[in-house]
């Protein structure tokens, strides 16, 4: 198989046998894995062929997998500690009533960028988005367009498995994309404010029982504002130091060169002696490594689908539309992002299969490694939302949602997600 190209038929074929089964409540690694051997097959692949495609494929995100792994001990401590609800509460509570949309944005992509999962930040600021909700009569479709919109801002400047798997698919340090996407993430946070308090009396009003157990919650073990911030800052500062020394020409910035790999896990202990933790780190990191291994098979089945499409003639095919569209080639990266989002409706996944399938293409189209990161990551969080992804259905239920009232949210978070493209591409693809 090496060196062979298959039919872009046996591509589409297979990524589409992967959503259908999704769909069908296949796990989504089977799902991921069985699309990208029937995909091959009808492709013009023999069988070993397959497996040599599959074993590229899964090979190719290693390097991600491991940096995911290493981010778990942070997750671990931020979720298990209580430190993620402390800094959700104290922002709400700062900012008051009068700014709660705002508040709930913030404390949502503050959470998300300091490394928790944007499924969990939801559901960490769900309780309290409830509770002042209730208090101050916003709908439910406001209240989870402020989390969702913050937490897919929050989501393109973090070192979550997205960010990491964007910056590493085009061979750049994780810290670049995260700077490289701040001020989509700003824009993004900022359209998510202005349309949940346009729509703020639009859609269903939280019932009583849906706040029946948010006051009893138990918030007295958890630990204060300034030593639960303590992580998160180790990790931020320690990631930009090497990227600052670069952009100031300060020679002993620029020797910093530490990876990921080593930062979050540093940063996650530190954070743990700062909140007086310590004896609970090993539970915070066996729960971490245990929230981390569904992303990493998912990523490993992203892996083997990405192997399908870039074995195939699919980009090649693709860039020729564009061309004869007449479509700028700058339009290929976040084009992919938000496409494979859609069909994925997982913004890691989206990320692994656009850049391994399509990178190579946008690339050579003359854009920069750092403006095809950004744009294909900020285009992948346009429809991750998606209800065949389990973003969809977990936030459901963290807000209290049917499946009908949860739908209704889904073009507002399009917005949020293309306004983020949408700047990411202007900058990086039209501008610098």
């Amino acid at each position: 198989m090496e060196g062979t190209t298959i039919s872009w038929i046996g591509a589409i074929v297979g990524l589409a046998i992967a959503i259908i089964l999704i769909f069908k409540k296949l796990n989504p690694v089977y799902s991921l894995f069985l699309g990208a051997i029937i995909g091959a097959l009808i492709g013009g692949a023999n069988l070993p062929g397959v497996v040599s495609m599959i074993t590229s494929g899964t090979q190719s995100i290693m390097g991600t997998v491991i940096r995911v792994i290493a981010a778990g001990l942070l997750a671990g401590v931020m979720m298990e500690s209580g430190a993620a609800e402390s800094i959700a509460k104290t922002i709400v509570n700062k900012m008051g009533e009068s700014q709660a949309i705002l508040a709930l944005a913030l404390a949502t992509m503050i959470i998300t960028a300091v490394g928790v999962f944007i499924p969990v930040a939801v559901l960490i600021v769900a309780p309290i988005a409830l509770s002042v909700g209730d208090k101050i009569g916003i709908s439910k479709t406001a209240l989870l367009l402020a989390l969702s919109g913050g937490g897919k801002a929050g989501n393109v400047i973090s070192p979550n498995p997205n960010t990491i798997a964007a910056a590493k698919g085009f061979g750049l340090e994780l810290s670049d994309l995260m700077i490289a996407d701040f001020i989509p993430a700003v824009v993004g946070l900022i359209v998510t404010v202005i349309i949940a308090n346009v729509i703020r009396n639009k859609g269903d009003k939280i019932a009583k029982e849906d706040i029946d157990d948010v006051n009893e919650i138990d918030t007295k073990e958890y630990p204060r504002f300034g030593r639960a911030i303590v992580g998160p800052l180790v990790a931020v500062i320690l990631l930009l130091i090497n990227p600052i020394g670069s952009i100031l020409n300060i020679d002993a910035l620029k020797a910093f060169n530490v990876d990921a790999m080593f930062i979050l896990p540093l940063a996650a202990i530190v954070g743990t002696i700062a909140m007086g933790k310590t004896k609970h780190l090993l539970h915070y990191a066996n729960t971490g490594l245990k929230k981390m291994t569904d992303t990493v098979l998912i990523l490993i089945g992203a892996g083997a689908i990405a192997g399908l499409i870039s074995s195939s003639d699919l980009s090649v095919q693709v860039v020729k539309v564009i061309e004869t569209m007449g479509i700028s080639g700058t339009l290929l990266a976040p084009i992919s992002g938000i496409l494979m989002g859609a069909a994925t409706g997982s913004t890691s996944t989206a990320v692994i299969v656009a850049t391994e399938s399509f990178g190579q293409a946008i690339l050579d189209m003359g854009v920069t490694p750092t403006a095809a990161a950004a744009m294909v990551h900020t285009g992948a969080t346009v429809l991750d939302q998606v209800p065949q992804g389990n973003y969809f259905h977990v936030t459901a239920s963290g807000m209290k949602m049917t499946i009908k009232q949860r739908l209704k949210v889904l073009p507002y978070e399009a917005l949020v997600g293309g306004s983020m493209a949408l700047t990411a591409t202007i900058l990086y693809g039209f501008i610098f």
